[in-house]
């Protein structure tokens, strides 16, 4: 029980970079490698906060954001403003970032030993509400902490994804998603496909800074390499999720962007169980990125072909 709480609480955690990698690949259609960077971003700046200024946790939390969202805007800029290819632009601020991310820690890793973090406050809260250090759930013995951070975590997915829906109902938010679908006639309504752009991608990277300053504070530790190939991990996540639930609607999309992150994890969870070489998961996890992308095409195709057989 312990391990699927465990799975389900990073799940969450990662449903947050999932909702961004979203944002930015199905409405604004661009695969965004500066996820990669604004991940560790967002736990660095974090880190630092709680350990090096001893920030209120929420406070350094709200910083992680922040942060994201900076290294979005930026990402947007160069895309719009300079027009630089969204992939270069991607590559060159996920580049840049990877030391930016070393300055700001000052090392490649920041533990939080001694650190009061969203975790620590969990584990008081945990023992407050369940008056012990382990409940009893369905026969299984779980930690009040683990449960606390799970709870917490839930808690603010359900507020960021009803949050963001809202947003996306709103007449920003509407233009925002037209502009990715066709640019050229928010532009002749008199929108400003430039700007809705930048903001998109901010509040994509904002949401991949939280998750890395969350992720960060769950595991104990911020650390320069953690967000090699999280880009993928989301793709992955929000492919699931429209396997899942489909497509349909903005609200029906941020529901399974959810979650296909948490079913993913938990699929990472059972197989590292069952003897999965961890060394193996980002290469596993690539091939089942590229077998999603080409199967739908492949299944058109063979459609295709068995209907005019049949004709």
């Amino acid at each position: 029980m312990t391990l699927l709480i465990g799975a389900l609480t990073l799940g969450s955690i990662l449903a947050l970079l999932a909702i961004g990698v979203y944002i930015s690949f199905r409405i604004f259609d661009i695969a965004d490698i500066t996820v990669d960077g604004s991940l560790t971003f967002g736990a660095a700046v974090t880190g630092v906060l709680l350990v090096k200024m001893g920030v209120n946790p929420l406070l350094a939390t709200g910083a992680g954001f922040v942060a994201g969202m900076l290294a979005g805007t930026v990402s947007g800029v160069l895309q719009t403003v300079f027009k630089i290819n969204s992939l270069l632009a991607g590559i060159l601020v996920m580049t840049a970032l990877y030391s930016v991310n070393l300055r700001v820690m000052g090392r490649s890793n920041i533990p939080f030993l001694g650190v009061k973090s969203l975790a620590g406050y969990c584990e008081t809260i945990g023992l407050e509400l369940f008056g012990s250090a382990d409940v009893v759930i369905l026969g299984w013995t779980v930690a009040a902490a683990d449960l606390a951070i799970f709870m917490l975590m839930i808690s603010l997915l359900v507020l960021v994804a009803v949050l963001l829906w809202s947003f996306f109902l709103t007449d920003i938010g509407t233009a925002m998603r037209a502009s990715g679908d066709n640019p050229q006639m928010i532009r002749a309504l008199g929108g400003n496909v430039e700007a809705y752009r930048i903001v998109g991608l901010a509040i994509s990277n904002g949401l991949v800074g939280l998750a890395g300053s969350l992720w960060a504070q769950y595991q104990g530790f911020a650390d320069a390499q953690m967000g090699i190939g999280m880009v993928v991990w989301g793709l992955a996540s929000v492919i699931i999720g429209e396997a899942l639930v489909g497509a349909g609607s903005v609200g029906f999309a941020i529901v399974g962007a959810i979650l296909g992150s948490v079913l993913f994890r938990e699929l990472v969870a059972i197989a590292l169980s069952f003897g999965l070489n961890p060394n193996d998961l980002k290469l596993i996890t690539a091939i089942f990125v590229f077998v999603a992308l080409i199967l739908p095409d492949s299944l058109n195709k063979v459609l295709h072909k068995m209907r005019r057989e049949a004709i």
